[in-house]
């Protein structure tokens, strides 16, 4: 829910700020800057709550921590690519990849009732899913009509 809020109050925040600057509004601009912003605060969890996180990965991947740690700067990374025009296209491939890769881990956390928050197994379980698979999808289109889409 917090990455849906940010996402949408940094969208009509840029949105505004854009139509000051430009005297124009620029949706597709205000959608990547948005989207960089809540990357960077999704990034933030990954080493706020590295412990949960970690419980958040399938045991049959190795070194729970520190994919943890790389996806939180790869999160960063596409962050920053997001705002360079030259790359903004093969970011929103990334991040659609990248999106789509991250979403077993959601439904993994959902079977085991992971709270990454508190590092427990107390978390909202499948319910989680009813939002975080919809929500999944609205990244990624986001994602794709505002890099991708010409």
């Amino acid at each position: 829910m917090k990455p849906l809020i940010v996402l949408l109050v940094s969208f009509t925040l840029a949105l505004l700020i854009i139509k000051l600057i430009r005297k124009t509004y620029d949706f597709r601009l205000a959608a990547r800057i948005a989207m960089a912003i809540m990357l960077v605060f999704t990034a933030m969890g990954h080493f706020a709550f590295t412990k949960g996180m970690s419980m958040m990965i399938p045991a049959f991947i190795p070194y729970k921590t520190s994919v943890v740690y790389l996806t939180g700067v790869f999160e960063i990374l596409l962050a920053i690519g997001l705002l360079i025009p030259k790359f903004k296209y093969i970011t929103g491939w990334a991040l659609i990849l990248f999106l789509l890769l991250i979403l077993p881990a959601n439904i993994y956390a959902s079977i085991h009732n992971v709270n990454y928050q508190k590092g427990t197994f107390d978390g909202n379980g499948l319910t989680y899913l009813w939002f975080r698979i919809p929500l999944q999808l609205l990244f990624i289109a986001w994602t794709y009509i505002s890099t991708i889409r010409t």
